[in-house]
């Protein structure tokens, strides 16, 4: 079955930088776009990033620039790497397969001084 875990989240002050990781399995991984998505506390999902099975990819405007998505098809692991965080950059943060709905169990990120 798949499965997608995420980690690397954590207390960060603004301005301040973090990587994300999602180990996948029980997928092809290779062959799968992959898409960061993020929930702020009392907010909906929020599209973050996708990158293609190519390596096509695209942003959100609020984090283009500041945010890099990658993948490792060897190791089956999607990365985000977030630098200059905002205070509003503060939310749950999940991998998922682009085009379904089943996501991982989310790593906190959290911006504040």
């Amino acid at each position: 079955q798949v499965q997608l875990v995420e980690s690397g989240g954590g207390l960060v002050q603004p301005g301040g930088s973090l990587r994300l990781s999602c180990a996948a399995s029980g997928f092809t991984f290779s062959e799968n776009a992959m898409t960061w998505v993020r929930q702020a506390p009392g907010k909906g999902l929020e599209w973050v990033s996708t990158i293609s099975r190519g390596g096509i990819i695209d942003y959100a405007d609020s984090v283009k620039g500041r945010f890099t998505i990658s993948r490792d098809n060897a190791k089956n692991t999607l990365y985000l790497q977030m630098n200059s965080l905002k205070v509003e950059d503060t939310a749950v943060y999940y991998c998922k397969i682009s085009g379904f709905a089943s996501r991982g169990q989310g790593t906190q990120v959290t911006v504040s001084s």
